[in-house]
């Protein structure tokens, strides 16, 4: 039998939909089969938020990850002073809470307390503080990992769209985006999609910046310039990458079907997609990192906040991917050290 996965929850904004639905999953014993919860936050606020959605939701008190009861949800006390809850605004201590749980989660996970990382959505403007200098989640971790570069990789069963220039502005974008950045984020989805998902030879679709993916030079050259030499590089380096594709064909189209991971330039060419085809089903996840994060795939919801409707679904599925993930990098770990495993599976499968 392996091992439960202790799963370390940070609660997001304070006055958002996070602490909602993190409570409408966990409720379900079922998901705790296999795991264990520690939810980065305050018995006082869990059971604020438990009164005030009048939802079951037992927990136990803890101090410290180590005290996590097996197969449980456990809420770790990160703070014991009082923070006004304002559901559905964005608040300073919003942002001062959601940074502390994020903050005394990442600690643990680094230590090894927790296995992996599910973050509730935060404020991106209201979190900012002296030691959160970021656009997100992802550039937060990427930054506290020691780590050169991350892919937020979108995924949806089978369908993951991964971004290359993350969170910057549209018009920046031309200028980010360059050969040396594509093959970086190439490199990143093919080792994350055969050590993370389990895929042994990723099939990856990389688009086009502009419309048409540039018609030939005729509504751009960004493609012949920067996308398609940074593919044939790619290539060269053993990765199965194909295009550029344009992205209302490949998804018009269902030729994102064929694929194992798609590459998208920037940010919305991809979500956009992603989330009209996952449909409030989607997981954030954080490739390329020595940790496990994932992420619900939707923000902090203020318009409907304390109105006990927020949908459960992505989160129960960040969970999950979260899971799947640390037992994949496990098993991907363990086929490495046995060449003819690795043979012997590559033949079964």
């Amino acid at each position: 039998m392996s091992k439960k996965v202790k799963v370390g929850i940070s609660i997001g904004d304070l006055n958002g939909i996070g602490f909602e639905v993190i409570i409408k999953a966990l409720e379900d014993n079922r998901m705790l089969t296999n795991a264990t919860a520690v939810i980065y936050s305050s018995a006082k606020i869990a059971s604020y938020f438990r009164k005030a959605l009048e939802l079951p939701f037992n927990y136990k008190k803890i101090n410290d990850a180590d005290e996590a009861q097996d197969g449980k949800v456990n809420v770790l006390n990160v703070w014991d002073d009082e923070f006004k809850i304002e559901l559905g605004s964005s608040t300073p201590d919003g942002g001062k809470v959601a940074f502390m749980s994020l903050e005394a989660a990442t600690k643990d996970l680094a230590a090894g307390k927790i296995d992996v990382l599910v973050t509730a959505p935060i404020n991106k403007k209201n979190i900012q503080n002296e030691n959160f200098q970021f656009a997100g989640h992802t550039e937060y971790l990427t930054k506290y990992s020691n780590a050169d570069e991350s892919l937020m990789f979108m995924v949806s069963g089978d369908l993951r769209v991964g971004i290359a220039t993350n969170h910057i502005p549209l018009s920046e974008i031309p200028k980010t985006l360059t050969k040396e950045i594509i093959i970086a984020k190439l490199k990143l989805m093919n080792q994350s999609l055969v050590r993370d998902f389990g895929i042994i030879k990723p099939r990856i679709a990389v688009l086009g910046l502009n419309p048409h993916a540039g018609e030939n030079g005729m509504l751009g050259e960004e493609e012949s310039t920067i996308i398609i030499p940074a593919i044939d590089a790619a290539k060269k380096e053993g990765i199965v990458a194909f295009g550029p594709y344009a992205s209302d064909g490949i998804f018009g189209s269902k030729n994102y079907a064929t694929f194992d991971g798609i590459l998208a330039m920037y940010h919305d060419q991809g979500l956009t997609p992603f989330k009209a085809l996952a449909g409030g089903s989607g997981v954030n996840f954080t490739a390329g990192l020595p940790i496990v994060r994932t992420s619900p795939d939707h923000g902090t919801a203020y318009e409907i906040a304390g109105q006990n409707i927020a949908d459960e679904t992505s989160f129960r599925n960040a969970f999950f991917l979260a899971i799947d993930i640390f037992h994949n990098r496990i098993f991907n770990k363990e086929i490495n050290k046995n060449p003819l495993k690795t043979k012997k599976f590559e033949k079964e499968y």
